[in-house]
């Protein structure tokens, strides 16, 4: 299991920043596609709760999400399998979103857990990278956004 961690300091009230999060069907309002990130379509609840499923299509494959715990507004988090191009395997991923008030900030941890198969093992750097990149720019477009529009 590879472990991938990022951390912001919002100022912003945790109950709006969880409702960024939640919100899949206005997260172009905050953060833009990217190479690694082409948007999140396919959402059965918006805003997600417990039991959402999304599609997330990428250039290695697609992610297949669902909320597997929703603590509103201090915990989320999102297992999602991304299924390889080219029938190379499945990525296990699951994605944790922490957020912890202390006066007028929110400390928001994104915890990253990606297990890769015995096939990839030889991309593992490449893909390791892409998510780490993706969860720094995730969590400073959130904070940069957040913090303009508290």
């Amino acid at each position: 299991m590879k472990d991938i961690a990022a951390a912001a300091d919002i100022h912003c009230p945790a109950e709006k920043i969880f409702d960024l999060i939640t919100d899949f069907r206005g997260q172009n309002r905050w953060l833009a596609a990217s190479s690694a990130y082409h948007g999140t379509n396919e959402v059965s609840h918006n805003p997600a709760e417990l039991g959402t499923t999304y599609r997330e299509p990428g250039p290695f494959g697609v992610r297949n999400g669902l909320v597997t715990e929703y603590e509103r507004p201090t915990k989320i988090t999102f297992h999602q399998p991304m299924t390889m191009r080219f029938h190379s395997g499945v990525v296990d991923v699951i994605m944790r979103y922490t957020l912890a008030e202390h006066g007028a900030t929110t400390h928001v941890e994104r915890h990253v857990s990606l297990e890769i198969p015995w096939r990839l093992k030889v991309l593992q750097p490449v893909i390791k990278r892409s998510f780490r990149i993706e969860s720094s720019r995730t969590l400073s477009a959130l904070k940069a956004y957040a913090d303009a529009h508290a």
